[in-house]
């Protein structure tokens, strides 16, 4: 009788902490790259994981790098001159910007 009066609270506190999980602790969590369309040019946020065993080129218009989503995906970035400092060593990095075919064209570069 007493194991009926805890199954309720139990599969409650279950819910609770898989909510929390997959909604609120978002700071970990990796973006995928199927989310944004290569048709819309709106900017949007996209967690990513440097890729480090790539080089970080300079270009003309800024730098270009390869990043990786939730799904193993590997995305050129045309980013603006003004990465953060300390870029090269991050792990995770919130890019702002929008899909092309070929690249993402990222309008600002944070660290996470």
């Amino acid at each position: 009788m007493n194991l009926q009066k805890l199954i309720l609270p139990g599969i409650i506190l279950i819910v609770i902490l898989l909510i929390y999980f997959a909604y609120f602790n978002t700071g970990s969590r990796l973006g995928s790259f199927s989310s944004f369309d290569t048709n819309n040019n709106a900017n949007k946020d996209i967690v990513v994981q440097l890729v480090k065993d790539k080089k970080i080129e300079q270009s003309p218009e800024g730098f270009q790098f390869f990043v990786k989503d939730k799904d193993g995906k590997e995305v050129l970035v045309a980013a603006p001159a003004n990465l953060p400092e300390n870029f090269q060593d991050a792990d995770k990095i919130i890019l702002t910007g929008h899909l092309h075919p070929d690249h993402f064209h990222a309008t600002e570069v944070k660290l996470e």
